[in-house]
């Protein structure tokens, strides 16, 4: 007698068509062709939706969401609202802390010690692409945390305290 192999059939236009099974999981190819697609195209900036993948390749909805969570664990992918994912380009990779963290990072980056003048709202506002009135309520945070002085029209904030260097979770 020869080997057995698994066999599964798949109806492909109208036809029963034998297929053998793969060794390997279906969602683990299919985001070998996903991956492949995103590095073939650098302006690639979202994956197909589910239902799409689940129609182009024959697959159930749990096997299509297998395959996104593999590439958002490579790092590849991240989950937006709406059930969508976009791509994450290492060279486009944005900062996702809060921005009263980043903000508090200034200290540290840019080397100021107690005592020193901290950058302005506008200025912030500029550096992380945010609005003043955010910024001004990240600012506020940090006042409250002990690490800026308060702030009055026309006296620039100063810094009181470092921001402790301990990893946030």
């Amino acid at each position: 007698m020869g080997s057995l192999t698994l066999m599964k059939l798949r109806r492909r236009e109208g036809e029963w068509v034998s297929q053998q099974a793969s060794p390997r999981g279906t969602f683990l190819k299919i985001a070998d062709v996903l991956r492949a697609q995103i590095e073939s195209d650098p302006n690639m900036s979202e994956l197909p939706s589910a239902a799409e993948l689940m129609r182009d390749h024959g697959v159930s909805r749990g096997v299509a969401l297998r395959t996104f969570g593999v590439l958002q664990k490579e790092g590849i992918v991240e989950s937006v609202p709406g059930g969508r994912w976009r791509v994450i380009r290492s060279d486009r990779r944005e900062d996702c802390r809060p921005l009263v963290d980043r903000i508090a990072e200034v200290i540290t980056t840019d080397g100021l010690e107690v005592g020193a003048q901290f950058p302005s709202t506008s200025a912030l506002a500029t550096r992380f692409g945010s609005s003043r009135p955010t910024v001004s309520k990240a600012l506020d945070r940090l006042e409250a945390a002990g690490l800026l002085s308060a702030s009055r029209q026309g006296k620039p904030r100063t810094v009181l305290a470092q921001p402790d260097r301990e990893e946030r979770s």
